[in-house]
């Protein structure tokens, strides 16, 4: 199969992902394997590829957003056969007995594996997953639609729900990426009026475009009090702003997996008054069946650009240097 591998962590200006031609993987027991059809790229693809997370397996794959058509099932099966389309998304495996996993946080497992980082993800036509967390693709979306749903939207659910904001509530998202384009359209949908502060133009452009009642910079502050907010920009100097402008008793979700230093808080002006700075880490498989099912409902509509899976390179730099409108999707099938 080919597929582009991450030897060595680089900048992503040096091109560090190679394209080569690798043995296809066989599922074991219990895993089913995909014939990939899409993969989304993540902002969490370019801090493994750029070395932001400690190395966890060389070579690897990366690419966690993946749809594909199950090609071969493994031994011990049970509830998906050949040509079911699924995806596959950050979280890959857990222990199943701590008392994380017993307690529905199977998300903070200490021996959580996870797609292209742990093993080997989806920047490949070919990958393996367990039956328990390979995610049924509804009807409603295409593979590229659904790809960043994958991640950045039930990410961006999580952190939706662990950020407090009630229906009708205001909300503030800090950086406007993949992630945080599919979380303002589930917020709408629930009636929350959103605020986002992001850098760039176009991403602010975009924010308006879905609805946001107000937009400006990173830093800047919003003109009214907000009951929750969430950081996806991966920048800890915007945490004590965005503190600022929480209502008394509000939260700030950070729903990145990286995060650049935070510089000192002022107790007073930041967090006094009940304010609650959490960080969000990872998702449960539930986060993804609840986010899949509304997401359909609604029904989200992401936005996204398509490249070549040969072009990842160019996809994370592209990513990097925020030039995506929306999210990046490589077509894998007939690479």
């Amino acid at each position: 199969m080919h597929a582009m591998l991450l030897g060595k962590s680089a900048d992503i200006q040096t091109k560090p992902l190679a394209w080569i031609e690798l043995p296809a993987p066989e599922p074991g027991s219990g895993e089913v394997r995909l014939r990939v059809q899409v993969c989304g790229v993540c902002r969490t693809d370019l801090h493994i590829v750029e070395g932001d997370l400690p190395p966890a397996k060389r070579p690897v794959i990366p690419g966690h957003e993946v749809v594909g058509y199950v090609d071969r099932v493994g031994r011990n099966v049970r509830t998906i056969k050949e040509g079911d389309r699924v995806g596959i998304a950050w979280l890959q495996r857990v222990c199943g007995r701590c008392e994380f996993c017993t307690s529905g946080w199977e998300n903070l497992c200490p021996s959580a594996q996870f797609t292209g980082y742990h093993v080997d993800g989806g920047y490949a036509e070919y990958a393996v997953v367990p039956e328990s967390f390979a995610y049924p693709i509804p009807k409603a979306f295409t593979d590229d639609e659904v790809a960043p749903l994958l991640c950045a939207g039930i990410i961006g659910y999580r952190a939706l729900r662990l950020s407090g904001v009630k229906p009708g509530q205001r909300l503030g998202l800090y950086g406007f990426g993949a992630s945080a384009h599919i979380t303002i359209q589930v917020a709408r949908h629930w009636g929350c009026s959103v605020y986002v502060c992001s850098l760039r133009e176009e991403h602010r452009a975009l924010a308006r475009e879905l609805g946001a009642v107000w937009v400006g910079g990173a830093a800047e502050s919003p003109p009214e009090k907000l009951h929750g907010a969430i950081m996806f920009a991966p920048a800890g100097e915007l945490v004590p702003p965005a503190l600022r402008a929480l209502e008394k008793g509000g939260t700030l979700a950070v729903a990145g997996i990286y995060l650049s230093p935070i510089p000192s808080l002022d107790y007073d002006r930041e967090l006094f008054g009940e304010r609650v700075l959490r960080s969000v880490t990872a998702n449960t498989k539930q986060d993804g069946i609840d986010l899949l099912q509304e997401a359909a409902a609604i029904p989200i509509r992401p936005h996204t650009e398509r490249f070549a899976l040969s072009d990842a390179n160019r996809a994370l730099q592209a990513l990097k240097s925020g030039a995506i409108k929306g999210a990046a999707v490589l077509q894998v099938a007939g690479s």
